[in-house]
């Protein structure tokens, strides 16, 4: 802690110091701890004891025990008690009626409790005539006793359920059981009393309305039945008129007349076809059974069995067997003819079919125009109906809720929606104060004044204060500078020329005296050499980059292609150490290309510019690690140039996908880094395998005037890993 003092030494706090004088001050501590706590428990037992009782009501949607199913379905459709509805019950158990009510019952106006004259204290009185307090004897006093009630009454809601708890803290522990009890049955009325007076007002609203209600559906089927009997709109059921009525039945017969026509022409159709063609008729129906028929088929059979009968024993001129055959052709005559009266029987049907389905037609034609007639005079019907409907059900509906609220006008009809779940019982021990917790909370609030105080006081005498040597201030400075990144501004390293380190050196020592300054005081000697070297191997940037997290990298090398090969070996170093790391190949001379990927040919950054690849085309695995590559590219260099605006997009959007984006520019200068950045907070890597004092300086100096800030020195490979850096190299 520099200048706490005033010596030019730079102190600390010396924490053992601080509690070895409490530790040495432990009988003065333990005496204000028992004092503090003595005082506690004097201070309880002389404070008058109060008393607390609570009384638990939970709220339910609560209906009489004779409920109708109707009065069942209403309450099962009323609204869930929600969070809203019972944080009202809260406010209503805390009204200023309910509590006048129940101070009345339990005529609390007569307890000296509740006297603002006897509770008023010299501490009060004397607030009172300074004016910062006013009197409670100037308000009226029915509130100066909603005041006192009010200030002893506690209504909250039990968490997470619908329960609300009431409780009240008195001096007397029977009123403070009282008072929750009889809030819980005042609250209880007056919840069954609002519901009484909503039914009463629901009865005495009622009546006239369904008296009104009897008239407008008497007016209203009246003007339905004129209506109906006006237009000729008869109803024959539910649903259908007369005129529809016998246009159904009409439609009926003509679809019957008409299969009966069609079987009658079928009928002669068959006959008259069997005629032409000569075939038999025994297999037509209408043929087959006629009794006349079947007489001359009998007849005809027995001629042909005399016929044949006869053959054999007369010769073919004997008369018998002329007569008989004369006979038989006669029948057959006899036969035809009788197919022929079937034949025009069987027609005329038909025919009379035919004139009944005409009629039918010109019937049901009528009926249609009538019923269309009828349909548009069944509109005005309709309105009227749904009218008449309208006014039944409400009637109806009236008179179901008339009949519940005049069931529910008796007292015992209407219960509360809410009961007393637990009563207040009259409380055996105080609700304050409490002896023991009091008493311990003092104890140690005393204890840790009392070790506060006392560390206090050292701190300001100076004695828990201890200078810091130059033994420490060195610790200090090696731990800062190990901390610090390995930066060209203040990192040193055996590889490095001696004159660059000087340079640093007096840069650094000239900014150490300036700050100096500031504060005060001047160093008495040089800064000594730290101890440990400054490493700006590749492992040390790679370990730098991972640490900061850095995004984007700018790798300059002003020595050509080792200073690239450099770069390519701090990529594999980054991936294997297990970030996603992307190299992007800028340099003129594509050598992290060859040393990575897998052939010449592959598309980069300048097909890219070019608009010649896709993105993602663009972005090749690196033969020897994890690492990624975007290589030089095989389009024309100087056409892809003229779209460098875009490098910082395409950076951005590989930052998006990789931890580190690693750009190699090669021997580039500062207004082409520039290009390729939006930001100066960049970290920029000299890649200087073998460093020149010259070039180093040169270069640092041009970055650090356009503004960019984190300029690291990358050397080599430390000498133990020199096999690792040709394998990487390869």
């Amino acid at each position: 802690m520099p200048g706490v003092n005033n010596s030019q030494q730079d102190v600390d706090i010396d924490l053992a110091l601080l509690f070895r004088a409490v530790w040495q001050r432990r009988l003065r501590v333990i005496a204000i701890t028992l004092a503090g706590a003595c005082l506690a428990f004097a201070v309880a037992k002389v404070v008058s004891p109060e008393y607390r009782s609570e009384t638990r009501i939970l709220i339910e949607q609560r209906a009489p025990a004779f409920a109708t199913t109707t009065q069942n379905n209403d309450a099962g459709s009323a609204p869930v008690l929600d969070e809203l509805n019972i944080a009202s019950q809260v406010q209503i158990l805390q009204s200023a009626d309910l509590v006048k009510q129940v101070i009345t019952n339990l005529k609390l106006y007569e307890h000296p409790e509740f006297d603002a004259a006897t509770r008023s204290s010299a501490f009060a009185d004397i607030l009172v005539m300074l004016h910062l307090k006013k009197s409670p004897l100037d308000k009226a006093p029915e509130e100066r006793m909603l005041d006192a009630f009010t200030n002893r009454l506690q209504v909250y809601q039990i968490n997470s359920s619908r329960v609300i708890g009431v409780s009240f803290t008195s001096r007397d522990p029977d009123l403070a059981a009282s008072v929750p009890n009889a809030m819980a049955q005042v609250y209880l009325s007056m919840q069954s009393g609002a519901k009484l007076d909503s039914n009463s007002e629901a009865t005495r609203w009622l009546e006239p309305e369904i008296a009104n209600l009897r008239e407008k559906v008497s007016e209203a089927e009246k003007r339905v039945a004129d209506y109906r009997s006006a237009n000729g709109l008869l109803q024959t059921s539910d649903t259908n008129t007369f005129a529809t009525q016998q246009l159904a039945d009409i439609s009926g017969q003509l679809a019957q007349v008409r299969g009966e026509r069609a079987n009658a022409e079928a009928r002669a159709q068959a006959v008259r076809g069997a005629l032409a063609s000569g075939r038999s008729t025994d297999a037509l129906t209408d043929v087959s059974g006629s009794q006349t028929i079947q007489r001359l088929k009998a007849t005809e059979s027995s001629l042909e069995s005399q016929i044949s009968d006869l053959s054999t024993s007369l010769m073919e001129g004997h008369p018998r067997l002329k007569s008989l055959r004369a006979q038989l052709t006669d029948i057959r005559q006899q036969i035809d003819r009788e197919t022929q009266k079937i034949l025009a029987s069987i027609e005329s049907e038909a025919k009379v079919a035919q004139l009944r389905e005409q009629q039918l037609v010109a019937q049901s034609n009528t009926l249609k125009a009538d019923s269309a007639r009828a349909g548009q005079d069944e509109v005005g019907l309709n309105a009227l109906v749904r009218e008449a409907t309208a006014q039944r059900q409400l009637l109806e509906t009236y008179l179901a809720r008339y009949r519940e609220a005049a069931s529910r006008v008796n007292k015992n009809s209407s219960p509360a929606d809410a009961r007393v779940v637990s009563q207040a019982v009259e409380p055996v021990d105080p609700y304050f104060p409490k002896v023991g917790p009091i008493v311990v909370v003092a104890a140690l609030a005393s204890f840790i004044l009392t070790c506060i105080v006392i560390m206090l006081m050292e701190l300001f005498s100076g004695r828990a204060l201890r200078p810091v040597g130059p033994a420490e201030r060195d610790a200090l400075v090696r731990k800062e500078s190990a901390a610090r990144p390995p930066t060209a501004a203040n990192a040193q390293q055996n590889t490095v020329p001696a004159s660059m380190l000087s340079v640093a050196a007096d840069q650094a020592l000239a900014r150490d005296m300036e700050a100096a300054v500031d504060f005060g005081h001047l160093p008495n000697e040089a800064a000594e050499e730290p101890e440990d070297e400054e490493d700006f191997s590749i492992q040390s940037v790679a370990d730098y980059l991972i640490d900061r997290g850095s995004r984007l990298a700018i790798a300059i090398s002003p020595t050509g292609d080792n200073g690239s090969t450099a770069t390519v070996m701090l990529a594999r170093t980054v991936a294997d150490a297990g970030c996603r790391i992307v190299l992007v190949d800028m340099t003129g001379t594509g050598c992290p290309s060859r040393l990575m990927a897998e052939s010449d040919d592959l598309s980069g950054v300048t097909d890219l510019l070019c608009g010649e690849a896709a993105f993602a085309d663009t972005i090749h695995p690196d033969r020897l690690s994890d690492a990624h590559l975007v290589p030089q590219g095989t389009s024309d260099v100087n056409r892809a140039m003229r779209g460098a605006d875009r490098l910082s997009l395409i950076l951005d959007a590989l930052g998006s996908a990789y931890d580190i984006v690693l750009v190699e520019c090669g021997a580039a200068d500062v207004s082409g880094v520039a290009k390729l950045t939006r930001s100066k907070d960049t970290e920029i890597l000299l890649s200087m395998p073998e460093p020149e004092e010259n070039q180093f300086m040169t270069a640092m100096t041009e970055f650090q005037k356009a503004g960019y800030e984190h300029i690291i020195l990358m050397s080599g490979w430390r000498a133990e890993r020199g096999s690792d850096a040709r394998q990487y190299a390869a």
